[in-house]
């Protein structure tokens, strides 16, 4: 019975820190209010809304479940920054970096993303419905479940499935040349 009540302790402590070990800094909010830079900090949960992150510098910050909806973020640096679950809704990312970032299960609609870098970031299951999309980079994005901004949602296969094929057929019904090795999809 001893076993049980000591076991059972050892777990919640184990638990409780692991959940504080996950929140918010109160310490790294000041530092990026005070100074708009605050790289590997631990902002996660917080409430960013409206605020005026422009030219901020959040490099590998954990922004986990943050709420920063109608924020500016405008050229700021979020390379390798944590925002899975965040709230994004009518923020302004236009010309930020989010090199590698984690936005995975994001909400982002509405928002500018106008000349954006996404490059190898993941987007599994965001919503970016409504968003501006101009002279955005997505180049290597993982766009597995994700919601378009035309509202369509993407495919439940990862984002190199369509150009590798595991099973590539001899095609060449679509090429005038007759050039053998055209992939042909959908047969």
């Amino acid at each position: 019975m001893n076993i049980k009540v000591a076991t059972t302790t050892v777990l919640f402590t184990f638990f409780g820190l692991t959940a504080q070990a996950f929140a918010l800094n109160e310490q790294d909010l000041e530092l990026l209010k005070t100074t708009n830079v605050c790289p590997r900090c631990d902002l996660s949960g917080a409430d960013l809304s409206r605020a005026n992150l422009s030219g901020a510098n959040l490099r590998d910050a954990n922004l986990k479940g943050a709420n920063l909806s109608q924020a500016n973020l405008k050229n700021a640096d979020l390379t390798s920054a944590n925002l899975e679950t965040a709230v994004l809704t009518s923020v302004n990312l236009s010309g930020a970096s989010l090199t590698g970032a984690n936005l995975k299960s994001a909400s982002m609609e509405n928002a500018n993303l106008t000349s954006t870098g996404f490059i190898g970031a993941n987007l599994e299951a965001a919503n970016i419905t409504g968003a501006k999309v101009l002279y955005t980079n997505f180049r290597g994005a993982n766009f597995r479940l994700t919601t378009m901004p035309t509202g369509l949602v993407t495919s439940d296969k990862f984002y190199e499935w369509s150009l590798q094929r595991p099973t590539q057929k001899e095609c060449s019904k679509f090429t005038a040349d007759k050039v053998p090795g055209t992939t042909c999809y959908g047969e």
